[in-house]
């Protein structure tokens, strides 16, 4: 199991929002650090990733934990 370095509640948040999130907080983050995403958009299934591989960092993990509930883990490697 992947401990989280910082989370991001981003429920209730509809795009682009969760991304602007996780843009701002990815950049305050080290190198090879982890943040953990929690969303409630359904559009973040391809989002999350999507923005991931643009940007250099690893999808370590991405589920849907119930009807309208998404979970993700990103690593820092840029």
């Amino acid at each position: 199991m992947v401990k989280a370095n910082k989370t991001i509640d981003a429920r209730g948040l509809v795009c682009p929002m969760p991304i602007l999130k996780i843009r701002k907080a990815i950049k305050k983050m080290k190198i090879n650090q982890v943040l953990e995403i929690l969303t409630t958009d359904p559009g973040s299934v391809k989002d999350i990733p999507a923005w991931a591989h643009v940007t250099g960092q690893e999808l370590l993990m991405s589920e849907e934990r119930g009807p309208k509930e998404f979970y993700f883990l990103v690593k820092k490697l840029k």
